[in-house]
């Protein structure tokens, strides 16, 4: 591969992905205007994405592009086409630890999910890491948990 992606946006009118990218032989750096054609408020985002990530004339310069990410742009076009503001789209991908996901159709669900297990892998401690320490035991004061009846109804002392 000989383009280095370096960064990705999008134009709302006419629909269109912005790639800035750096030819590794020239080192120079280019803007690629990718044409996002027959692609509606009603379309699938992850198939749009797809088709334009494997198609022949882009393939080369969107290689080092993630298709999450080529799926988001398309997202945010489609929410523009929906009549959503660009602050309502970037904020659909943040987790919101009080939604309720019960509510969610299963493409957004799916997408949900796809965040929390990004989020999760960026914050896991590995056993490689420096600071990894296997075995953390950490006291909680008894003032912090609350009283139920069963708690001191207690036969065998367990």
């Amino acid at each position: 591969m000989t383009y280095e992606a370096k960064r990705c946006g999008v134009q709302f009118s006419p629909p269109a992905i912005i790639l800035l990218y750096k030819h590794k032989d020239t080192n120079q750096v280019r803007k690629r205007i990718i044409p996002v054609r027959n692609f509606s408020k009603y379309s699938d985002c992850c198939l749009a994405a797809e088709r334009l990530k494997n198609h022949f004339r882009h393939k080369e310069y969107l290689g080092g592009v993630p298709l999450s990410q080529l799926e988001r742009l398309h997202i945010v076009l489609r929410d523009h086409m929906q009549g959503h503001s660009l602050q309502h789209s970037l904020a659909s991908f943040q987790v919101d630890p009080e939604e309720d996901l019960n509510k969610l159709n299963d493409d957004e669900l799916a997408r949900k999910k796809g965040q929390m297990d990004q989020l999760f892998e960026q914050n896991r401690r590995h056993k490689d890491d420096p600071d990894f320490v296997y075995d953390i035991e950490v006291e909680f004061s008894p003032s912090d948990q609350e009283k139920c009846s069963w708690d001191g109804e207690s036969d065998d002392g367990f």
